[in-house]
Parts: structure tokens; C-alpha cells; sequence
């Protein structure tokens, strides 16, 4: 039997040629700059809406927020046509994750830019076995089904209200990061929680949400 081979002459050539247009169409890097920092321990505040200092575990965070929104807005940024916003967040206390008994859960988080949202997730602080686990959808948009604390940068961390601070394991450190094609001179970068906690005395005890750290990097591409 006589076999085919389209990877010798004229077809490898018309491989390699599409080959070398796909990779020669590919934008690389010409300049990268940490456009705004901040990680709140000098207190500043400027450019964000719906903002409050708050002292979680020795450390300086905005926060703490149940179903809130809150933006930067972020000026004079240089020349680009990327943007790279990375977001630290803690989650506080009894996050419930894909839980859909309307009660508890689900519980989303959510992130954008200039009213544009581009990810919404879940995050689940419970523990976890295999009789019965409340599976979060991070480090993946909503729906799908990830282990609790998946994805995260600390898992050690005290509790804030309903479990308290002599609690361990109950705030989750994450770190978020999205690139967006974007090259206006401005932006305001949004987050906020769709919590459910039909069933808590005080829906911000049973669980929150701060913000740790903002950083965006402006990306200008060829």
C-alpha cells in the first residue's frame, strides 16, 4: 500500500511558508512600564471611588466589602496598546464558591475595566471532603468545578468576623491577573462581589472581600 506524504515537497514547502506568516504575524514587546503600584501601605487613596483603609492582619487593605464595587481610576497612562492589571484580593471567611442552593451560594467575584467586565469567577473558603466539598470555579471563569482555595498565593490565613481572627485558614490570598487590548490615555479598573448570604444575621461578617495590592503595566506591542 502506497502511503501519502503531504510533509515532502510542495507540501512541506507550503507548510513552512504558512508557518512562517502565522509566527512573522506575531506581536512582540517593544516597551513594558509599571504604569500604577500601589499597595496601600502609604495610604493613598487618589483616583479610587467607593475606597476605605482597613487593618487586616498588621497589613494595610481596602476593604472590608461585601456585595460592593470598587474602581481606580488611572490617568496619564504612557503609550500602549495592552494593558496588564494585576489585582491581590482577600477572601474572608465562609465563601461558599458554586453553591447553588440560593441560600449560601454561589458566591462570584468579578473584575473589569472602563465598564467592560472580564472575569467572573467563584471562591470557596470551606473545607473540603469527598462525602461533601463546595468547589469554586477560580482559577477559571464560572462554571467550573475547582477544589477550594485553588489558585491561591496563602491559604493561611486568620478568619475576619464570623470565624474571627484566632480562626487559621479562613482568609484566601489570591493573586488576579488579566491582559486587556486597550490603548486609551485613561482607564478605571472596577471589582465588586455578588455574594449570597440569604441565611447570615450580617451577610458582611459571614463573608468579605478586600483589596491588597493594584498594579497596572502598560504594554506596547509592534
Amino acid at each position: 500500500m502506497r502511503k501519502l506524504s503531504w510533509w515532502t515537497g510542495p507540501g512541506l514547502c507550503l507548510f513552512l511558508g504558512l508557518a512562517f506568516l502565522i509566527t512573522s504575524c506575531l506581536p512582540t514587546v517593544e516597551n513594558e512600564q509599571v504604569a500604577y503600584s500601589n499597595d496601600f501601605s502609604d495610604l493613598d487613596l487618589a483616583g479610587f471611588e467607593n475606597a476605605k483603609l482597613y487593618v487586616y492582619n498588621n497589613d494595610t487593605v481596602v476593604g472590608i466589602y461585601h456585595n460592593d464595587e470598587v474602581a481606580v481610576n488611572i490617568k496619564d497612562l504612557p503609550s500602549h496598546n495592552y494593558l496588564k492589571v494585576t489585582l491581590e484580593i482577600l477572601v474572608h471567611d465562609s465563601w461558599d464558591g458554586n453553591s447553588d442552593d440560593g441560600l449560601g451560594g454561589p458566591d462570584y467575584w468579578y473584575m473589569g475595566y472602563d465598564g467592560i467586565e472580564v472575569f467572573r469567577t467563584t471562591f470557596s473558603n470551606t473545607p473540603c471532603a469527598s462525602t461533601y466539598c463546595l468547589y469554586q470555579s477560580y482559577p477559571n471563569d464560572y462554571f467550573r468545578q475547582n477544589v477550594p482555595k485553588s489558585g491561591a498565593i496563602q491559604t493561611n490565613l486568620p478568619g475576619l468576623c464570623i470565624f474571627g481572627p484566632t480562626a487559621p485558614n479562613y482568609t484566601t490570598r489570591y493573586s488576579i491577573s488579566k491582559l486587556i487590548e486597550h490603548s486609551n490615555p485613561s482607564v478605571k479598573v472596577y471589582m465588586g462581589g455578588d455574594l449570597t448570604a440569604v441565611n447570615a444575621p450580617s451577610p458582611i461578617c459571614d463573608e468579605s472581600w478586600s483589596l491588597a495590592k493594584v498594579e497596572v503595566v502598560a504594554i506596547q506591542t509592534n
